[in-house]
C-alpha cells in the first residue's frame, strides 16, 4: 500500500478539500483525487461521500482515518528514531513564528540552519494569525504570550523586556524625556492593536507600577513598520528588546528609560518554542529546538 496515498487521504480528511492539499503540495486537484480514489479501489470500501457541492468522511472512511493517522505519525517517528541514531536531521522541517519575530530572529539564521542540517528542508511560515499545528503539519512554532495553553509542548526561549526607544534625531530636536511621565507631552508611535490600550504601563526599580497617558497621531499594525518609523525620527515607540537590540547597538535608537520596564496592550511576555503533543519527538525537531535555545542562552 502507498504511504504517501495514506498521507494524502489524512490531509485531505483534514482539510476536506482536494484544492487545498493540492495547493500545499504544488499539485492538479486531479492528481490528489486520484491518489485518494485509487486508495478507495485497493480498499474496497468508498472513504469520501461527494457530491457536487460538498465532500464527507463516509462512517468507513471516519473509522479508517482514526486508525491510519495513528499508524502514519507512529511510522514517522519510526523513520526519525533510525535516522537519529547516525544524528542527521533529515525530511522537513516545518517552522510557524509571528511575522516580526521571523524577519528579525529566524531568517537571519538560516544560514547556520544549513550549515548545520545539510539534509534538512524547511519551510517557514510567517503569519501572524495563531494557526492549528497539526491540521497544518507544523513541526515547531515559535509563539508569544504569558503562557502557552492548548495540547501542545512549550518550552520557554527567553523572557522578552519592552522598552520605550527613538531615533537620536528625534531626541535632538524634541524635549527632554527623564521619566515616564514625560511622553505626554510627545506624539508616540502606536501600535494598532485589535484593542487599543491609551496607556502604556511603568514599572520602576522598586517594583512600582504605574500608568503612563499615551497619545499620538500615527498607528501601525505591522511592529517591523513601527520599528522603522522609530528609527525614521518619528517619535517614541514601546518595543520589546528583542525586536531593537540591533539598533541599539548600532545607534539608530536608543533606550530613552532604561531604569524603567514598560507594557502596554500588544506586548508579550515571553517567546516559547511549541510542538505538537507526541509519543515521540522527532530528531528534526529536537536538534532544532536545542539550536535555538542555545543560541538565546548566548545572548544571541
Amino acid at each position: 500500500m502507498d504511504i504517501e496515498a495514506l498521507k494524502l487521504f489524512v490531509e485531505v480528511a483534514k482539510r476536506n478539500s482536494f484544492a487545498a492539499v493540492a495547493r500545499i503540495h504544488n499539485q492538479d486537484p486531479s492528481t490528489i483525487s486520484r491518489a485518494v480514489a485509487n486508495l478507495e479501489t485497493e480498499l474496497g470500501i468508498r472513504l469520501f461521500q461527494r457530491t457536487t457541492r460538498s465532500m464527507t468522511l463516509t462512517e468507513a472512511g471516519e473509522i479508517y482515518l482514526n486508525r491510519m493517522e495513528a499508524l502514519i505519525d507512529y511510522m514517522d517517528n519510526a523513520r526519525e528514531e533510525a535516522h537519529s541514531v547516525s544524528a542527521r536531521a533529515t525530511g522537513t522541517i516545518r517552522i510557524t513564528a509571528t511575522l516580526a519575530f521571523g524577519q528579525i530572529c529566524l531568517t537571519p539564521l538560516i544560514p547556520k540552519f544549513r550549515e548545520m542540517f545539510p539534509d534538512l528542508k524547511f519551510e517557514f511560515h510567517l503569519t501572524d494569525d495563531q494557526i492549528d499545528l497539526v491540521a497544518n503539519r507544523i513541526d515547531l512554532a515559535v509563539r508569544l504570550g504569558s503562557k502557552i495553553e492548548g495540547d501542545v509542548i512549550a518550552t520557554k526561549l527567553f523572557d522578552a523586556r519592552y522598552i520605550v526607544c527613538a531615533s537620536p534625531h528625534y531626541l535632538r530636536d524634541s524635549r527632554p524625556i527623564a521619566h515616564p511621565s514625560d511622553l505626554t507631552e510627545h506624539k508616540c508611535l502606536l501600535f494598532r492593536a485589535p484593542v487599543h490600550n491609551q496607556n502604556w504601563m511603568a514599572r520602576d526599580a522598586d517594583d512600582n507600577t504605574f500608568a503612563v497617558p499615551i497619545d499620538g497621531d500615527i498607528y501601525i499594525s505591522s511592529l517591523v513598520a513601527l520599528q522603522q518609523a522609530a528609527c525614521n525620527g518619528l517619535g517614541p515607540a514601546l518595543m520589546a528588546d528583542w525586536m531593537v537590540q540591533r539598533d541599539l547597538d548600532e545607534g539608530r535608537l536608543v533606550n530613552i528609560l532604561p531604569d524603567y520596564d514598560f507594557s502596554g496592550g500588544h506586548t508579550q511576555a515571553a517567546a516559547w518554542l511549541v510542538y505538537p503533543s507526541r509519543r515521540y519527538l522527532p530528531y528534526k525537531v529536537r536538534a532544532m529546538v536545542d539550536v535555538l535555545k542555545r543560541h538565546y542562552a548566548h545572548g544571541q
